[in-house]
């Protein structure tokens, strides 16, 4: 697993760089040469990196890079947060009993212990990722309405909305695990706001807990310098310049 973590996060950097420019195809061959390992975790990082929008199907020649934008990614970005918000604001106005929380609460316990462990290796942010994607199924899975799961099962297919997407710059340790802590207090505040019946307040934390993401793409292309090859791709030279965060 720690193989596929490896190569999406080195995918993920490649293509923000622009070292793998819009429209180069990525064949599982070439790029099992590239990172020393089986064509395995290639294959299920293409795919993971498919779904999260940053890769199109190619035909028969696998995957190619997609094009897309500044405003795309922060677009897809404040879609995913409005319609989680909506989503968890409904739930807690409607109400949850307390048993149909316990499998979120769960997920943030397991979190906090393995975020408690420390440093950060490639097989624990490989676990953190799981546990992500779960809190999020369980929260969200707290509101039945089928138009907003349809929508959100699209958004994640856009560049840098899903869960998982914000995970990058997987060289500073530091800043990831207080990427993490801040994830996880977003969490923590979410099922308490739901379990208040504090509609508002969970809708609010859905939203800035969404753009934590932009934020930490942002910073991390800042601080490790992935937009030098920016010629290729405007759209990091735009997050270097208004990079927010210090």
């Amino acid at each position: 697993m720690s193989q596929t973590v490896n190569v999406l996060i080195k995918l993920r950097e490649a293509i923000l760089s622009g070292e793998l420019p819009a429209g180069e195809r990525l064949l599982e061959v070439a790029l099992s040469k590239r990172f020393g390992v089986s064509r395995t975790p290639i294959r299920t990082a293409l795919v993971k990196l498919a779904e999260e929008g940053l890769l199109e199907e190619a035909g028969n020649a696998g995957y190619a890079v997609r094009e897309f934008s500044e405003a795309d990614i922060r677009d897809a970005i404040e879609a995913r947060g409005t319609l989680e918000g909506m989503a968890l604001r409904l739930a807690a106005e409607t109400g949850v009993p307390g048993h149909a929380l316990q499998p979120a609460k769960d997920c943030i316990r397991r979190t906090d212990a393995l975020l408690a462990k420390g440093p950060f290796t490639d097989e624990m942010v490989s676990r953190y990722l799981d546990l992500n994607a779960e809190f999020h199924r369980q929260i969200l899975a707290l509101y039945p309405g089928f138009v907003v799961h349809l929508l959100l099962e699209r958004v994640d297919k856009m560049p840098f909305a899903s869960p998982n997407a914000f995970v990058i710059a997987r060289k500073n340790a530091d800043r990831s695990g207080k990427v993490f802590a801040i994830a996880q207090e977003h969490h923590r505040g979410i099922v308490d706001a739901i379990e208040r019946r504090q509609g508002t307040r969970a809708e609010a934390i859905a939203r800035e807990h969404a753009n934590l993401a932009l934020q930490t793409l942002e910073t991390a292309l800042a601080r490790e310098n992935l937009s030098s090859a920016a010629g290729s791709a405007p759209l990091f030279e735009l997050f270097h310049a208004s990079s927010r965060l210090t």
